[in-house]
């Protein structure tokens, strides 16, 4: 940053920017972490005879332990793309209504755990439901490490509950799928689409935004016609905008695509109607019992309404500590 001249690249130098703080703000944790080790010790080996005082250190203990095992992950995360902002897309699939439904859930329980992270939360395209929920749903989030603490929770998302669309009660399974990819923005200016590849439709916005997002052809739908892969952005009310959004979304999948050469992804960004039982990474069983269950990890919570409202650490954890243990 002390060379001359750094500053004349603003993107570059707000990318380097962004690295240092990141850098910083993990080794403040590790000091702040070592200091309270130290600390602990002492308390450790002092009279353990004060019960109040034994409460107290418990306490720390606890606290102390659920930093370090935040600070493991952050340890993890050190892959290429893991300090990007990430696009994170929820499709309805197999279910009807109550699969639309269970898209909504799936989103309210990831802006929750994004308001516990505090992260910024971006919605560029939704597709509303049938009669309520919603069909498609694409996040920008922004953050430390955004993209790095979401990747594995792409796949599918399985909810089985009694059904609120049916009038007979019945037991309902549905199915929505997550897709996660690094948001690449201005960095990947050398990553070209040829025009040819492009199929750029402009429609009515709908949802939020007024108005005048509903009586003007603002938003874009751009598709890449070799592999089909859509991406689309509704949420400004500028055509020009929501075009740039668009392609930096579909950039962003097209650049993921190449780096990790899957199949069953390319089957998800295509088609997302058959988000059924292949490629299922988590259950959520709401009856006859409560149970949420990761099958990659075996890891398991009975307290379903608490992971619905955004608890989601240990399973991130588990899912991020399997992945690297698979690396290695």
């Amino acid at each position: 940053m002390a060379l001359p001249g750094f500053w004349d690249d603003q993107v570059n130098a707000s990318v380097r920017l962004k690295e240092l703080n990141q850098i910083k703000s993990v080794l403040q944790t590790y000091e702040k972490l070592h200091k309270q080790s130290e600390n602990l010790t002492e308390w450790i080996t002092l009279d353990d005879s004060d019960r109040e005082l034994i409460a107290e250190v418990e306490s720390d203990i606890h606290l102390f332990v659920q930093a370090v095992r935040q600070l493991e992950i952050q340890s993890l995360l050190n892959k290429k793309y893991d300090a990007y902002d990430a696009i994170v897309g929820i499709y309805s699939g197999a279910g009807g209504l109550d699969a639309q439904d269970w898209g909504t859930m799936l989103s309210r329980m990831y802006q929750r755990w994004f308001e516990k992270q505090g992260y910024s939360v971006r919605v560029i395209d939704s597709v509303l439901g049938d009669q309520s929920g919603v069909k498609t749903l694409t996040f920008l989030v922004s953050g430390h490490l955004a993209y790095g603490y979401l990747k594995t929770e792409s796949g599918v998302h399985r909810l089985v509950r009694i059904s609120p669309f049916n009038a007979k009660d019945k037991r309902q399974t549905s199915f929505a799928a997550v897709d996660v990819v690094p948001h690449f923005d201005n960095r990947q200016d050398d990553f070209n689409i040829p025009s040819k590849d492009l199929k750029i439709d402009t429609y009515r916005a709908s949802g939020a935004g007024g108005q005048h997002v509903n009586k003007t052809d603002s938003a874009v739908r751009i598709t890449h016609v070799p592999t089909n892969i859509v991406a689309q952005s509704q949420d400004s009310r500028s055509q020009t905008e929501n075009r740039e959004m668009a392609m930096a979304v579909l950039k962003s999948r097209l650049i993921a695509l190449k780096e990790k050469q899957q199949a069953d992804h390319i089957a998800t960004l295509k088609d997302t109607s058959d988000n059924a039982w292949g490629n299922q990474i988590r259950s959520y069983v709401l009856y006859p019992y409560k149970l949420v269950k990761d099958h990659r990890t075996g890891l398991e919570n009975s307290d379903v309404d608490a992971v619905l409202n955004g608890d989601l650490g240990n399973f991130i954890h588990e899912s991020l500590l399997t992945l690297y243990k698979h690396d290695h």
